[in-house]
């Protein structure tokens, strides 16, 4: 059965769902995965986002959202003076990201003590699909609760980290791996229908090989 809002959109400030409530999640889940504030955002945009970006208020949305706005917020129109404001200067280009969705964008953070990098996606009625963080596969929609678990490539990492899940009553609704090469850099992507606490995310963390771990709530 579809869901209400997969048929009448999302509750959002127009005019369109792909260029300005999608993109306004893209900015939150950007600033969230940051976690703080950032000072300097470098914005790629590509395909339709990068033929219509102030005319559908795709620019306003994306730095809305690096605000912590959410796609609602009456203030999204007045988005980029909020960000002098606040502190915060962004740059825009336009930029061929390869096979991509038309609606998608490069984002690059910083902060005061970290930066980030972020490829995503709106993919229409407000969803979106993260498909990079930091130049590792990370695909995920951020509708579920998300665990992004960064490893060596070894035998017994997945096994542990899944077990430790299982043992904190954690359903995962589903779960991604990707790897470098045999052996190399390996990433988990692990949605879950319920949130990981701050000891479980710290026993992830410990587990041998396990070289770091994002943590997102559903944006």
């Amino acid at each position: 059965m579809a869901n209400v809002f997969d048929i009448i959109g999302p509750i959002m400030i127009g005019p369109s769902s792909s260029h300005t409530a999608g993109a306004v999640r893209l900015g939150m889940i950007a600033r969230a995965l940051l976690g703080e504030n950032p000072i300097r955002a470098q914005i790629k945009l590509h395909g339709s986002f990068a033929r219509t970006y102030r005319g559908h208020g795709t620019d306003k949305a994306l730095v809305a959202g690096l605000l912590g706005l959410a796609p609602d917020d009456l203030r999204i129109k007045d988005s980029l003076e909020l960000a002098k404001e606040q502190g915060l200067t962004y740059s825009f280009e336009l930029l061929d990201l390869g096979d991509y969705h038309p609606n998608t964008t490069l984002i690059g953070l910083t902060g005061i003590s970290s930066a980030l990098s972020l490829l995503g996606s709106s993919v229409g009625g407000g969803k979106v699909q993260i498909h990079r963080i930091n130049g590792l596969p990370a695909e995920f929609t951020a509708d579920y609760d998300t665990l992004i678990v960064y490893h060596k490539d070894t035998p017994g990492v997945i096994a542990a980290v899944t077990s430790l899940l299982a043992g904190h009553s954690i359903n995962i609704a589903q779960m991604k791996v990707y790897r470098s090469h045999r052996g190399g850099r390996s990433v988990i992507v692990l949605e879950t229908d319920e949130q990981v606490d701050e000891k479980l995310y710290q026993q992830v963390k410990a587990v041998p090989n396990v070289t770091g771990a994002i943590y997102l709530h559903a944006i």
